[in-house]
């Protein structure tokens, strides 16, 4: 069975398709087999492993809304060499028509069940927001990696994550967990990003990747190009990071990490 890795964070611009999409090419580097769940409608993650979002005869949205199957959606993607399930506006759709069905939270675990036996990871890009797709992928996840930004609004914005990932892991994936929380767009020289790196190792201790990304201009370029990072540039230190990451990730499930038995109480900024 491949680990289910959801990317999210319901404050946008932190970096979840920047990371969902290294991420995944970056363990496809390690020779992982990789799949690409793009959950977010803007098609951003699809687009940022060069496919054309507007030129997809299937989406996401017709997996979700059992419209087709999941095999026939999933299309490769050479140069990232993963495979992406890709997205676009119609997944906009799905949201509404999921409301009135029944099961209408296990929709994606129960696809990706037909290919599980195809990929060691599977990496899922989250919409920026706290909705049936987000449900969908948490029901479907082994585990949460939160990007977030050291700034003062972000530890408060964990708090409702941090909720609704309890949440799902009572009533319906107890398996679910905080992989880790990951920071973006890093600079050591900030003061404030220090302060808030110093209480995020505090409320999650070994939760909070060693690996920062840090603010690189090639990793914000890479995605105008249709490629990841690692591709555009390998020897950029956006490149490097992500690499790093892919490398942390792999090393801690060989050492069989164990999940946490009680989520860390959320950090509020006023604090």
């Amino acid at each position: 069975m491949p680990r289910i890795i959801s990317i999210a964070n319901q404050k946008g611009g932190v970096g979840k398709t920047t990371t969902s999409v290294n991420l995944a090419a970056s363990l496809a580097a390690y020779k992982q087999r990789v799949l690409l769940v793009d959950l977010d409608p803007q098609g951003n993650g699809t687009m940022g492993v060069g496919i054309d979002k507007h030129q997809c005869k299937y989406s996401i949205y017709h997996v979700l809304t059992e419209k087709a199957q999941i095999e026939d959606v999933i299309v490769p993607c050479p140069k990232a060499k993963i495979h992406l399930l890709p997205s676009n506006g119609d997944l906009v759709a799905a949201e509404v028509e999921l409301m009135q069905e029944i099961g209408r939270e296990t929709r994606l675990r129960h696809a990706l069940k037909r290919v599980s036996n195809n990929y060691d990871y599977v990496i899922i890009d989250c919409p920026p927001s706290l909705n049936m797709l987000t449900v969908n992928a948490l029901v479907a996840s082994n585990s949460v990696i939160i990007p977030m930004q050291c700034e003062y609004y972000a530890l408060e914005g964990l708090s409702a994550l941090n909720n609704t990932i309890k949440q799902i892991a009572k009533l319906i994936n107890p398996t679910l967990r905080i992989e880790g929380i990951l920071r973006t767009m890093y600079d050591p020289r900030n003061s404030l990003t220090n302060a808030v790196s110093a209480q995020l190792r505090k409320y999650f201790g070994s939760r909070v990747y060693r690996v920062s990304i840090p603010r690189n201009v090639r990793l914000a370029e890479a995605p105008s190009h249709g490629l990841p990072a690692l591709v555009y540039d390998r020897n950029s230190k956006g490149s490097l990071a992500y690499l790093a990451l892919a490398g942390e990730i792999l090393r801690q499930a060989k050492a069989g990490a164990e999940p946490q038995a009680e989520m860390a109480p959320s950090p509020t900024a006023g604090q």
